[in-house]
């Protein structure tokens, strides 16, 4: 064979393997722009089911169904005391916060005594977003449940029975509705069919979501979040802790001048008794 023939096929299968170099090359690309292209794609969806989710997690749904005398935006508040007292005390709680469950225990009789007298107005929002760090359902079945024993007027009683026998955080037993009926039979009137079927069949199970949903897009993020005419007094206030005769303290001074409300029980039962002095000590005025 002569060189120039041998030239010629080398040339030739040079330019066939060169050929075929540029068109691996081709594919590749073009299997790299697909892939690219879809991942793109799934992001973007990503992105916009991201942002319809957070849309839809910042605005609470309304309940199709709210406890008897809720008051505020869409009925997420349960309201104890007399409307017309001079102060309102708002208080943010999950029935399995133990931190609550302590301020309960301490404050829960000096409350019902300011309730009582017509010195504040106390706005409930019961929350239940503990069950999503410690998993369990107590924190939803509570607070379905406070909305139960609310709608028979009992909401006081059952709200302090309920956190004298909290469990630990971490027990889901008010998880078990049982236990929150049966808990229902220590206070007078709310031993009833209605109370239980409302328990069972988690009657307000939207408006606990509700409640939630707007926790989660207030400032607040912690419980108990405890407020006096909206300034935070918990767990100090004016660089003094909270206490039950500073809490009184506190009151006192915010209402100076102002008219009481009507006093009485409110639709529920009497407060008990405590031992927390009244005082009308100077100080600071609240709110």
């Amino acid at each position: 064979m002569s060189e120039k023939n041998r030239e010629g096929k080398r040339t030739a299968r040079e330019q066939m393997l060169a050929d075929r170099a540029a068109d691996e090359a081709r594919g590749r690309k073009k299997k790299k722009l697909i892939i690219g292209g879809v991942a793109l794609a799934v992001i973007a969806a990503a992105v916009v089911t991201g942002v319809v989710v957070q849309d839809q997690r910042s605005k609470p749904e309304t309940p199709t169904a709210a406890p008897a005398g809720a008051i505020g935006d869409k009925n997420l508040v349960i309201p104890v005391g007399s409307d017309n007292s001079p102060a309102v005390l708002t208080v943010y709680e999950d029935a399995r916060c133990p931190a609550c469950g302590t301020f309960e225990r301490e404050f829960s009789s000096t409350i019902s005594q300011l309730e009582d007298a017509g010195k504040i107005y106390t706005n409930y929002h019961i929350v239940s977003f503990i069950d999503r760090a410690v998993p369990g359902k107590g924190s939803r079945y509570g607070a379905n449940a406070l909305a139960c024993a609310q709608d028979a007027g009992h909401f006081r009683d059952y709200h302090d029975v309920l956190y004298r026998n909290q469990p630990d955080e971490t027990s889901d037993a008010f998880g078990d509705k049982a236990t929150l009926i049966n808990l229902g039979k220590q206070v007078n009137g709310l031993d009833t069919p209605a109370f239980e079927s409302c328990v069972n069949n988690s009657t307000y199970s939207g408006w606990v979501s509700a409640v939630q949903q707007d926790f989660d897009k207030s400032s607040y993020k912690s419980t108990p979040t405890v407020l006096l005419n909206g300034q935070p007094i918990y767990p100090k206030y004016n660089n003094e802790e909270i206490t039950p005769a500073n809490l009184v303290k506190w009151v006192d001074a915010a209402n100076q001048g102002k008219t009481l409300g009507t006093p009485g029980t409110h639709g529920q039962s009497p407060a008990p008794t405590s031992t927390a002095s009244e005082s009308n000590n100077p100080s600071p005025k609240a709110g």
